[in-house]
């Protein structure tokens, strides 16, 4: 036990396998060198983004434990601009009722804005139609009504599910189940020399006994983007569906779902500015109308007699029961938000923070970077995650946040096969978006060298 200015502090041994390479450019699940902060090349002065959208964040503007708020945990969660909050705030002071029930003013406004918002999603991800948009509580629920309503009706015994052991545990453990239930086989693709899922791999692994293919978009501890429109062709060149996580990619870049030709694409409110408890799941028409509901009760139905009931068409068919109403407003206002800005611009402003912040970290001694080395070819999401040589990344999150007022994620990022794989128990994680700033950075590696430095004086 230690202590820090009366902080009593409980360190964790830790300790991963180095590598030395010759030269920042090799390519390498993670890199080991020395580089002088001041080397570190300067973004360009188009970097204005993140100062001019601050102040819509009022959370942002904040002391913790006595240091200006550095919030780099967005990969977990986003922040509300205060459009949002109002938009909110709107629907619970202004018109609060029930949806699709009424025919009051009150459910009638209530009704307008929750399917408007429906249809907002539909155009920013550019859905054929806003029927092919259910909203759910999460991302994760989104999953687990394809894996229970399409999976169970269509995966056999001996069917192949194909996933990269990158997968989130939300996109994971719903397959278990439907495996555990149908006798389907479940197969993992590992990452490559670069340290990215395989996507060749995955390409030779396609036969006839998949039957789906699940697969994120945007990695959220590697920080890869997998090209989804390849992975979808030869995917459906051999009769399967692909089911596409992106939360981390819907939030950052403009996602065309028509484009991409994912035949389930889902995404959560809470890491694209809107308000938790919402998200939302993208599916192909003819596939929604052969799929049979997740939960029963109210909503969902068409008639309901003592010995049967028929079901509403999609999406009401998979919304049953009062929907999250004010949510689903908030994430239609966060939408207009980000649309506002553009979402290319922000792709564009990310991608040059990204490499900063990549760059910026190469600067921390005995540091592990997970992922690919960011080139003009190879664009990483704005995250790393990453190690320090005999520092316990909880420790390390933790001193960040009570001396420093510094927010980043430590933990297994509920990817624990991932971790099993690099052979490490957990990792830190900072991740950035939009409303971030270059000085964000910047303190977040003055705070992290004052720490490794506070860990190093131990030894």
């Amino acid at each position: 036990m230690m202590t820090l200015e009366g902080v009593a502090l409980k360190l964790t041994p830790y300790s991963f396998p180095m590598i030395t390479t010759p030269a920042c450019r090799t390519p390498h699940t993670f890199r080991r060198f020395l580089v002088s902060a001041s080397t570190a090349a300067a973004p360009p002065a188009s970097l204005s983004l993140g100062h001019s959208t601050r102040p819509d964040f009022p959370i942002l503007h904040q002391e913790v434990n006595g240091s200006r708020l550095v919030y780099l945990d967005n990969a977990a969660t986003s922040q509300k601009p205060i459009t949002v909050l109002k938009a909110v705030q709107d629907y619970y002071q202004g018109y609060n009722s029930n949806v699709h029930r009424g025919i009051h003013y009150l459910s009638s406004k209530a009704t307008m804005e929750y399917e408007l918002a429906r249809k907002k999603i539909s155009e920013f991800i550019n859905a054929s139609d806003a029927r092919e948009i259910v909203f759910t509580r999460n991302a994760t629920e989104a999953i687990n009504l394809v894996a229970h309503s399409w999976g169970l009706q269509n995966i056999k015994s001996n069917d192949e599910i194909l996933l990269t052991i990158a997968e989130h545990h939300s996109a994971i453990v719903p397959w278990q189940l439907v495996a555990q239930k149908t006798g389907a086989i479940l197969k993992y693709v590992e990452l490559n020399e670069d340290g990215v899922p395989d996507v060749e791999k995955l390409k030779d692994m396609l036969s006839r006994k998949t039957k789906l293919v699940v697969v994120h978009h945007v990695s959220n501890v590697l920080g890869s983007v997998l090209p989804i429109e390849d992975i979808t062709c030869c995917a459906h060149d051999v009769g399967a569906k692909v089911l596409v996580d992106a939360c981390q990619s819907v939030p950052h870049m403009a996602v065309d779902v028509q484009d991409l030709n994912a035949d389930f694409l889902v995404a959560s409110s809470h890491k694209m500015c809107g308000p938790t408890g919402i998200g939302f799941l993208y599916g192909k028409s003819d596939l929604f109308s052969s799929m049979p509901p997740f939960l029963g009760g109210g909503e969902m139905i068409s008639d309901v007699f003592l010995d049967h009931s028929t079901y509403a068409e999609p999406p009401s068919r998979f919304e049953a029961g009062t929907p999250a109403i004010g949510e689903a407003i908030g994430l239609g206002a966060a939408i207009d938000y980000l649309s506002g800005i553009g979402m290319q611009r922000i792709h564009e402003y990310e991608i040059e923070l990204a490499k900063y912040l990549y760059d910026s970290l190469c600067s921390i001694p005995n540091i592990r970077i997970y992922g690919p080395v960011p080139s003009e070819d190879v664009h990483r999401a704005a995250l790393c995650s990453f190690n320090v040589e005999n520092i316990h990344p909880t420790d390390l999150a933790t001193l960040l946040d009570q001396q420093h007022g510094v927010a980043i994620r430590s933990g297994h990022h509920c990817a624990q096969p991932l971790h099993q794989h690099l052979g490490v128990g957990a990792s830190a994680r900072a991740s950035l978006y939009f409303y971030n700033t270059r000085e964000d950075v910047d303190d977040f590696i003055h705070a992290l060298n004052d720490t490794v430095r506070f860990f190093n004086s131990f030894k």
